[in-house]
């Protein structure tokens, strides 16, 4: 009777348990809060249209910074860069873009925003801190947002935290209708040097970003002159997405949405930082095509590793909407080299082309549509 006694007793403590552990994560008022030391940042979201206003899609990332100083030499290692001498300006450069790859990623955490009188949950923060949702906004709701572009508005966003923050989200609204960029970053508009691994790894974290002559000029003018979109697609890390948006802004690209790998240190991510493409960027790519079925897309790249054979794949399995394949040639390789003549089959030659200049396939933008001259 004894026995059966302290069984009960003991169920209902761990029932209570339970409850208690239910009510915390159900109950908005005893979910834990964004505490001042912790950031929250938005990335550039995703917004189609819907009737009465738009679907959009939201992701960011919380964080708080790491209170313990790692050594410059550990940091180093973790890189790949503990035997390179830095100069005090590379270092500089080091500890700001190696940052985000030292803080302590906020887990369960449940991101609420206000917009006047509405609000809602932008998701729950993964091990990685990211979260993520897909939200309906009316177009009652944005009137307090004012427009940065023809197709970009931004949004003061309150977060709902012990000190009441304001974040900016930066909103791009696609049409169904229309063309968009699919633009690679390393080696098509920034000069990475991707083949040479030691040149890589000083050229994103140690050097000032540089860009691929022509480049920004090209861009713009196809989204002043054909209302075109910009996606950029990076096999890099999120947690560079900070300066490589501020290098995009500052040299004059389009602004536009990020799709980037997640990437951690401390789990089994950490070996795919430095790993191929060719299974990561489809993965991004192929839900944009889905996603608007009745948009035109160029696809642009360059020749370093497989935008090539991702490309040439994504063109045959959408031949009515990937309308162009460019690829920056970084190889010394011609459109007649025998890698591009089988990666390329089955694409109609007037689909695809390579440059070193992008005044050489500049003009090929025009007329309302994308306009190939036909190889000999």
């Amino acid at each position: 009777m004894r026995r059966a006694l302290e069984t009960a007793v003991s169920f209902r403590r761990s029932l209570v348990r339970l409850v208690v552990m239910a009510l915390l994560i159900g109950c908005p008022a005893l979910r834990a809060a964004v505490s001042a030391d912790e950031t929250v940042l938005l990335y550039p979201a995703l917004a189609r249209s819907a009737p009465g206003g738009w679907e959009v899609q939201w992701s960011g990332i919380i964080y708080e910074q790491e209170k313990r100083a790692a050594t410059s030499f550990l940091t180093r290692q973790l890189f790949g860069l503990s035997g390179f001498e830095m100069s005090t300006d590379e270092a500089a450069i080091f500890a700001e873009r190696s940052r985000l790859f030292m803080v302590d990623n906020e887990r369960r955490k449940t991101i609420r925003v206000r917009l006047g009188n509405d609000s809602w949950a932008m998701g729950r923060s993964g091990a990685n801190g990211r979260f993520g949702t897909r939200q309906f906004l009316s177009s009652n709701l944005v009137q307090t947002a004012w427009f940065a572009g023809p197709q970009r508005i931004n949004i003061p966003l309150v977060v709902e935290a012990s000190d009441g923050r304001i974040v900016n989200a930066e909103v791009h609204v696609i049409g169904e209708d229309g063309w968009s960029v699919v633009s690679d970053i390393d080696d098509t508009i920034k000069i990475s040097d991707v083949l040479n691994r030691e040149a890589l790894l000083k050229n994103t974290f140690c050097r000032p970003f540089a860009v691929v002559p022509g480049m920004s000029e090209m861009y713009r003018q196809w989204a002043e002159e054909h209302g075109a979109v910009f996606h950029y697609v990076s096999a890099s890390p999120w947690q560079l997405y900070l300066p490589l948006s501020e290098f995009v802004r500052s040299n004059g690209f389009p602004a536009g949405t990020f799709h980037m790998k997640d990437f951690r240190l401390k789990d089994r991510t950490a070996a795919a930082m430095l790993a191929s493409p060719e299974k990561y960027k489809p993965g991004v790519i192929e839900p944009l095509l889905r996603q608007f079925p009745r948009r035109q897309f160029v696809l642009v790249g360059d020749s370093g590793e497989k935008d090539p054979e991702i490309y040439a794949q994504l063109a045959r399995r959408f031949p009515k909407q990937v309308r162009a394949v460019f690829i920056r040639d970084v190889t010394g390789e011609e459109a007649s080299a025998p890698r591009y003549q089988k990666v390329f089959s089955g694409v109609g030659t007037n689909r695809w082309w390579i440059f070193r200049d992008p005044a050489e396939i500049r003009p090929l933008m025009g007329g309302g549509g994308v306009l190939l001259p036909k190889r000999d």
